[in-house]
Formats: C-alpha cells, structure tokens, sequence
C-alpha cells in the first residue's frame, strides 16, 4: 500500500485530498509547513508528494528544487497542488522537478487519476533499471546518464524525457504522446517538448544525433 504525504495548510482542501485519497487505499500522512515536512521525511521516505505552492513557511517550489538535489529524496514522484493557472506557472514548477500540476478547485476522481498515474510511471522507470542506445547508457537506479564513458549532466525533465525515448527507441512519438507521458499534465503547450528536446540534443553533444525529429509529427530515437 502506497504511502503519501500531504504537505497543505488549507484545512478544508487537506481533509478533502485526505479523506479521497484514504477511501482509494493509500497511506496518508499530512503536514501544515515545511519544518514538520522535513523532519518527517528525515524519518520514513514516502512512496508520492502532494505538494501545495502556497505554505506559511517556505514555498512549494523552493522545496521540490531541495528535494530534487538530494540523493535520496530526488527519485519520489511529486504532484503540485495550486489555485495558480497560468502556463507559464504551469512549466515553471514541472521544469524545477514536479511530476505533474494539479489547480484548484479540483475534482476527487480527478486527483485519485492524477495520484494512480504517477504511481505507475513512477513504477515502470524503477523496474527498467538500465537502458541503453547507440552511445547513451542510463542507470536507472542512479537516475545518471553516459554518452559513451563521459557522464551527461541533465535536468530532471530532461532525464525523464531521455529516459520515456529511449524506453521506445525507434518507435515515432508525437508531441501529445510524449506531453502526456512525461510532463503528465493538462496543458498542451508542444513548445515545451521541441525546447527540452533542443537541449537534450546540445548537452548529448553527439550522442544527441540518434533523437530525430520527425517532421509535423514529433520525435524519434533511432539508435541504428
């Protein structure tokens, strides 16, 4: 039985997110501030965060950056809870590290979905240990990347992006289908896929030559 934490100070909205997630079977845990948050996480590891951006004492997105520079803490899949709508939000906190975004209001089914899916994707990256294509080798348990011998330092959505192509190397997938697998939210801005794939590419050097781009449709990774 999955284990979460709630990190959210709005009364209401814990209870609510509490009680959902509880009837669904998973383990819950909450937490009002980022102090309690942390000595919490110091003790027991949980298997999802759901975050809230606005907290008394630090915010959301200063604590996805600090868990996903900790070696231990960087692997736990974290969905972000906010009454924040704008794209440019939206990107902002799935390009620091979240998993995915959820706005408020928001439905219970809706959350229990969002909650499922990550558990799953998160699943699957930990079961494919080790990948490799062409010059580019992935470890997994590590979450490191290698062209050749030489380590490749990426962003976490650039890892996961790397990781999902190489997952389905010589198979086309367009940008709705790599949106959805990788970034996991409700949003469609495709502009996000074609930068992350550009400096996918430029940090690859020339092991970034096997991602190409199949024209009006998306990418591919052809590690002929």
């Amino acid at each position: 039985m999955a284990l979460i934490y709630i990190v959210e100070d709005d009364q209401n909205i814990h209870e609510i997110e509490t009680y959902a997630l509880r009837n669904a079977g998973f383990l819950i845990e909450g937490f009002v501030c980022a102090k309690d948050f942390y000595a919490r996480l110091a003790v027991r590891v949980p298997d999802l965060i759901l975050l809230d951006v606005m907290l008394p004492d630090e915010d959301g997105l200063s604590i996805v950056k600090k868990l996903r520079s900790m070696p231990k803490l960087k692997h736990i899949p974290v969905i972000m809870v906010t009454a924040r709508t704008t794209e440019l939000d939206k990107v902002k906190g799935l390009d620091i590290g979240a998993d995915d975004y959820i706005t408020k209001p928001f439905g219970i089914m809706e959350l229990i979905s969002r909650v499922k899916a990550l558990l799953r994707r998160s699943k699957n990256m930990e079961e494919e240990s080790f990948l490799r294509a062409a010059d580019i080798s992935i470890d997994g348990k590590k979450r490191a990347v290698y062209v050749g011998e030489q380590l490749c330092e990426l962003t976490y959505k650039e890892y996961q992006l790397l990781f999902f192509l190489v997952q389905n190397k010589g198979i086309v997938l367009s940008r709705d289908v790599i949106m959805d697998r990788v970034w996991g939210a409700d949003y469609s801005e495709s502009r996000t896929v074609d930068m992350h794939i550009k400096t996918l590419r430029q940090k690859l050097g020339a092991g970034g030559k096997v991602i190409k781009t199949v024209r009006n449709v998306g990418y591919m990774l052809d590690a002929e």
